[in-house]
C-alpha cells in the first residue's frame, strides 16, 4: 500500500484550486493544509476544497511537522522566496511555473534543496501529459526525416490593470514568464538549447511586456518561431516541420494530433484522463518521495534551469527588465 502525502496549498488563488481539484482525484493524496496571505482567504479556500487546516501565514504552516508537501502557487516573485521556506522547513515543494525570475534564482533555489537534501520541482505539468508524451515519441519516427522547424503559439486575451498580477511588474509580469515559457518548453524538448535568439516585443507604458514574437536558431539550421501575448486569440497550435511531414497539436486532450509523414496523414486519439493533467505531476512527485529522491528524473531541475537561461537571454534581447529582481 503506498504512503498517503499531506499536502498544503502556499497560495489560494485560480491556479491553485485547478490543481486541488484534480489533487483530490488520487488516493495517496490528502487535502491537509491551506495558507495565505490572509486567514480568511485561507479558510475559503480549505472550506470549499476541503482542507483540514488554514493558515493565515505561510511561516506558520511550513512548521506544521504533519506538512509533507507544499504546492506552491503564488505570483512568479515570490517562488524563490517561499520554495526556500519551505525547503528549510524539510518540506518537499512542487513550484509553479514559471520557477523563479531568473537563473540566479533557480541555482539558489537548487543549492538549498541539495543542502536540505529535500525534494524540489517544477510544476510543468505538460511533460507528463499523455499527449505530449505521445508527440515527443512521433517526432522520433525515423521516416519524418529531420525535424527542421517548431512553431508554437500562446495567447488569450487579457484587460489591463497594472494592480493584478499579469500586469504588475514587481510580481514578474507579462505574457513572456506566464505562457510564452510553454512554447520555449516544447521548442527545448524538441530542439535543446538555441545557439541564437532575436525577439520583437511590445513593451507597455510601465515597462510590461504584454506580446512577444521569439525566433530561435539551432546549430544544425533548425528553427524555431514563437509567440505569446495577453491582447490576441488563437488556436494556440503547435506545428512540428520535418523533412517529410508534420505534427500539428493544440494543448487540450480532446483534439487529435494530426501527423502527416510522405504524404499521408492519420488523426491520432489519446485518451483523457480523469483530471485536467494537473494530477499527473502530483502523482510524479509522490512517486519520486517514495523512492527518497530529491530530484526528478523526468523534470530534473537541470531542465528548469535550462528552460530558464533561455527565458534570460529572451528578455535581454527584447530588453524585458524586472527591477527588483535583475
Amino acid at each position: 500500500m503506498k504512503k498517503k502525502y499531506n499536502w498544503a496549498i502556499l497560495g489560494c488563488g485560480k491556479i491553485a484550486r485547478k490543481f486541488v481539484q484534480d489533487l483530490s482525484l488520487l488516493d495517496n493524496a490528502k487535502l491537509y493544509a491551506a495558507a495565505s496571505r490572509s486567514l480568511d482567504n485561507a479558510k475559503e479556500f480549505a472550506n470549499d476544497l476541503g482542507f483540514e487546516k488554514a493558515y493565515g501565514s505561510y511561516t506558520e504552516m511550513v512548521q506544521d511537522p504533519e506538512v509533507d508537501v507544499v504546492y506552491i502557487a503564488t505570483p512568479h516573485a515570490m517562488h524563490k522566496e517561499h520554495s526556500i521556506l519551505c525547503l528549510e522547513h524539510k518540506k518537499a515543494v512542487l513550484c509553479e511555473k514559471a520557477f523563479a525570475m531568473n537563473t540566479k534564482e533557480v541555482d539558489q533555489m537548487t543549492e538549498v534543496s541539495r543542502e536540505n537534501n529535500t525534494f524540489l520541482m517544477e510544476a510543468f505539468w505538460t511533460i507528463f501529459s499523455a499527449k505530449f508524451i505521445k508527440v515527443m515519441e512521433l517526432a522520433k519516427q525515423k521516416e519524418l526525416g529531420q525535424l527542421k522547424f517548431v512553431k508554437s503559439d500562446f495567447m488569450f486575451n487579457a484587460d489591463f490593470d497594472p494592480d493584478k498580477r499579469l500586469y504588475n511588474i514587481d510580481l514578474g509580469a507579462g505574457s513572456l514568464l506566464d505562457i510564452g515559457i510553454y512554447p520555449i518548453f516544447r521548442s527545448l524538448m524538441l530542439l535543446g538549447k538555441p545557439t541564437s535568439i532575436k525577439t520583437m516585443a511590445h513593451l507597455l507604458s510601465n515597462g510590461v511586456e504584454e506580446s512577444i514574437l521569439m525566433l530561435f536558431g539551432y546549430k544544425n539550421g533548425e528553427m524555431a518561431i514563437l509567440t505569446s501575448s495577453f491582447a490576441s486569440n488563437c488556436h494556440n497550435e503547435t506545428e512540428l516541420c520535418f523533412e517529410n511531414g508534420f505534427i500539428k497539436f493544440i494543448r487540450e486532450p480532446e483534439f487529435p494530433i494530426l501527423m502527416e509523414c510522405n504524404g499521408v496523414q492519420e488523426e491520432i486519439y489519446i485518451e483523457q484522463t480523469k483530471g485536467m493533467g494537473y494530477e499527473l505531476e502530483a502523482i510524479h512527485v509522490m512517486d519520486c518521495l517514495d523512492k527518497g529522491l530529491i530530484e526528478s528524473p523526468v523534470l530534473p531541475l537541470s531542465k528548469s534551469r535550462d528552460l530558464m537561461e533561455i527565458m534570460d537571454a529572451v528578455r535581454k534581447d527584447a530588453g524585458i527588465v524586472f527591477p527588483k529582481h535583475d
